[in-house]
């Protein structure tokens, strides 16, 4: 694992970059793109203990090796609020390059969000380049006002824009797992995705909207993401 510094223009700040691989993994490998809940940063997924579980799931689940990958959003829900601070453009922009660099593949082929970033994860797949989906507690919304009330969106249009409930038609054929506790404050709007999507994974089950469930959910999580390499 390698956590570091960077400079994203599309941001206009540094942000922290962090690459897990798993143990033994040969380069290039392919990448699951990781992106964080609200008030966290990449390092959620280093807290929630991603390295150990990603080479369990490489090395004893008999998944194709991969890495993951994670980088600061801000808290806008991976959504610029203005043009200062683009997260999606880093990631579409930006992050590529920093790929490259590390000797990764440069086009992610899935996308792993929790909370705040399963809300970016579908937005990213819908935007760029169609990857898996794997998103555990999915912060999604049933009406403008619940969204205003995390006043993180510029308008309406905007979360309109970028609801994931309203872009469902672009995911057809994308695979999707998705994950979300009965306890969960966004349980509904998570039933509703399920109903509309069909998932290939719906792990509906005793939990709430924390770490505990978080690490409950990620192992199967990231041997669904494994389980499709390629």
């Amino acid at each position: 694992m390698t956590r570091e510094r960077i400079r994203s223009l599309s941001r206009r700040t540094e942000v922290e970059l962090v690459v897990i691989r798993p143990e033994d993994a040969p380069a290039n490998l392919p990448v699951c793109l990781a992106l964080h809940g609200r008030g966290e940063g990449a390092g959620m997924f280093v807290d929630l203990g991603v390295p150990k579980m990603l080479s369990s799931v490489v090395n004893y689940q008999g998944t194709q090796p991969f890495a993951v990958v994670a980088v600061d959003g801000g808290d806008s829900y991976w959504v610029a609020r203005d043009e200062e601070d683009d997260p999606q453009l880093m990631l579409s922009d930006e992050l590529p390059t920093w790929l490259e660099e590390r000797g990764l593949a440069t086009n992610p082929f899935a996308v792993l969000g929790i909370s705040m970033g399963a809300y970016g994860a579908f937005n990213y797949a819908v935007n760029l380049n169609d990857p898996i989906v794997a998103a555990i507690s999915p912060a999604m919304f049933l009406s403008w006002p619940e969204a205003r009330a995390r006043d993180v969106f510029v308008d309406e249009e905007q979360w309109a824009d970028t609801d994931p409930l309203r872009q469902l038609d672009a995911l057809a054929g994308v695979p999707v797992g998705v994950w979300c506790g009965e306890s969960d404050p966004f349980i509904d709007s998570t039933r509703e995705l399920v109903e509309r999507v069909q998932p290939a994974v719906a792990g509906i089950e005793p939990g709430d909207h924390d770490e505990v469930f978080w690490r409950k959910v990620l192992p199967e999580a990231l041997k669904f993401v494994g389980q499709r390499v390629g």
